[in-house]
């Protein structure tokens, strides 16, 4: 009931207390506007049309922020292109002409008052209506009494007198309340979608091609950080192996002959690096492309994870469903790189792994009672992982004070 109330506050303030200034506005932009272009063939009104426009932009910003509580969204600013660097007088005084936003911001500006007028209408009418009515029964002992006076209820044939009047009125009055909340809403989003599609809409979307372009440069470094450690992990691990296995079996060749006991030793111990050079290469490959993970699905491969960690962990999976490839991928990197970590960096007693469904929202939650100092600075491998979650959309939040515990919550859109 509380977050309703404030909800009809916060529109009835935008449409009653917009409404003036949407009108002044209105005014001042389109004499500005009509003056500028009328006068500036003979150069007097080009100054006048650049005022203008920045008062359009004025205007704008003053919108944006109302915008900002109707909507229920952080205010978005769109990017006003700058005069040139070193531009002369002359060209930095026509250079709110250049930006098509603020084109934008004047044309809003003309085009709101009708809106205005109907969202402050509709508004007016069903805070009146109720207040007027569920109040009758105080100020219609006075009017009832009056003589010739006729009452709504007595001319749509409900009866006349106090009585009669009052629960008319009282009842009418409970009705527009009920509706109030969903009429006031309505008047209200009815002027904020003008707002929204003439004064954010293109800061919107640079917005998101922002966050696109910012997520696709994240996977590139991403795929290439986990290249180089892959690349690096073969130099170091399996290439070396092979080498020495390399030597050993010269060494069996040349033992053949001479001394086959020793041979027979050098290829068992050959044998025997084998085997561990193998099991390497499956550890690898499972940073790869999990064979569990394609084949089954999220909960077998992070059961498997938390199998192999030589911490203990408690893992709760609420999900049974398939998502996309790279969703899967996203969350298994990281509870991968996260217990990771945990065996090497934490001296944690347990790990505790959560992954739940909200909404399209997949929420991912690793929790340990370790040392703490967990971070996602560069340099360090939970950056690699944000990195690797903001290729899908996905962020990642890292609660490790020093001392511990640790938290870390990954949330990944999968809808």
């Amino acid at each position: 009931m509380r977050s309703l109330i404030r909800r009809v506050l916060l529109d009835t303030r935008y449409t009653l207390v917009g409404f003036p200034t949407t009108l002044v506005g209105f005014v001042v932009l389109l004499v500005g506007f009509v003056a500028g272009v009328g006068t500036s063939v003979v150069w007097v009104g080009l100054p006048m049309l650049a005022g203008t426009l920045m008062l359009a932009r004025g205007f704008a910003d003053a919108e944006r922020g109302w915008l900002s509580d109707v909507l229920k969204r952080p205010p978005v600013r769109p990017r006003y292109r700058p005069a040139p660097e070193g531009a002369g007088r002359v060209r930095r005084l026509v250079n709110p002409m250049t930006s098509g936003q603020t084109w934008l911001d004047l044309l809003h500006g003309i085009l709101n008052l009708p809106f205005a007028i109907l969202a402050f209408v509709l508004t007016l009418v069903f805070w009146a209506v109720p207040i007027t009515a569920l109040l009758y029964p105080v100020y219609g002992i006075v009017t009832s009494r009056i003589p010739g006076q006729v009452e709504l209820p007595e001319l749509l044939g409900f009866g006349e007198g106090y009585v009669a009047n009052s629960i008319f009125y009282v009842t009418l009055g409970l009705v527009f309340t009920a509706l109030m909340p969903a009429a006031v809403r309505g008047a209200a989003l009815v002027r904020a979608g003008l707002g929204r599609a003439l004064l954010t809409g293109v800061a919107e979307l640079q917005e998101r091609i922002d966050d696109l372009a910012e997520g696709r440069a994240a996977a590139v470094s991403a795929e290439a950080n986990a290249l180089r450690k892959l690349e690096r992990d073969i130099h170091d691990g399996p290439q070396q192996r092979l080498v020495s296995l390399a030597m050993e079996l010269s060494r069996a060749q040349r033992q053949l002959a001479k001394d086959p006991e020793a041979a027979q030793a050098t290829i068992g111990s050959a044998i025997t690096a084998t085997r561990e050079t193998l099991d390497e290469l499956r550890a690898l490959s499972r940073g790869i492309a999990p064979p569990i993970l394609s084949d089954r699905g999220l909960a077998p491969a992070l059961a498997a994870l938390a199998g192999r960690c030589t911490v203990p962990v408690e893992l709760d999976v609420q999900v049974a469903e398939r998502y996309q490839a790279a969703v899967e991928n996203a969350i298994y990197f990281v509870v991968a790189e996260t217990l990771t970590n945990v065996a090497k960096h934490s001296r944690a007693t347990v790990c505790t792994i959560q992954l739940t469904r909200t909404g399209n929202t997949l929420m991912l939650t690793i929790g340990d009672d370790g040392v703490g100092g967990a971070h996602v600075a560069k340099g360090h491998g939970l950056a690699g992982l944000a990195d690797r979650l903001r290729a899908v959309d996905g962020e990642l939040t890292v609660d490790s004070p020093d001392g511990g515990p640790t938290v870390i919550v990954a949330e990944v859109p999968c809808g």
